[in-house]
């Protein structure tokens, strides 16, 4: 059925269709850790779930342990990226987090907590990519 799609697409007679939210934040996620890689951070694990909470993207910057949480947007009509960081949420991926340094032996390593936005349109293309570094 995919390739019924991808024919059509080609040769003109379909449109493409919006990405699912799942979709989406899929693409976000995939951007964010290529956004990263470019400006020298290390992915060292992406979509980590554990007992206490899910961390999208872990990275390091040298020898920091930086810990991602990945938000697709397509406006601020709900708030900021930062705003649609609740206390709960911060508080699970920071729980999260002390348990992955230590399943590492990372204990004592140095962390931060960072946010990525990720504006995409309604077809999954980027318009924009904020990173706000220590953003919790």
């Amino acid at each position: 059925m995919k390739w019924l799609s991808l024919l059509g697409l080609w040769l003109g007679k379909l449109r493409p269709r919006p990405l699912s939210t799942y979709e989406r934040g899929k693409r976000a996620e995939r951007e964010a850790a290529l956004f990263l890689r470019r400006r020298g951070y290390r992915i060292v694990a992406q979509n980590v779930r554990t007992k206490l909470g899910e961390i999208d993207l872990v990275a390091l910057k040298g020898d920091l342990v930086v810990f991602v949480e990945v938000k697709a947007r397509s406006s601020d009509e709900f708030g900021t990226p930062v705003e649609g960081l609740l206390p709960r949420q911060q508080k699970r991926i920071r729980n999260a987090a002390e348990l992955f340094l230590a399943k590492r032996g990372w204990s004592e390593r140095d962390r931060r907590f960072d946010l990525i936005a990720v504006d995409l349109d309604e077809l999954g293309r980027v318009k924009r990519i904020e990173h706000i570094p220590g953003a919790f």
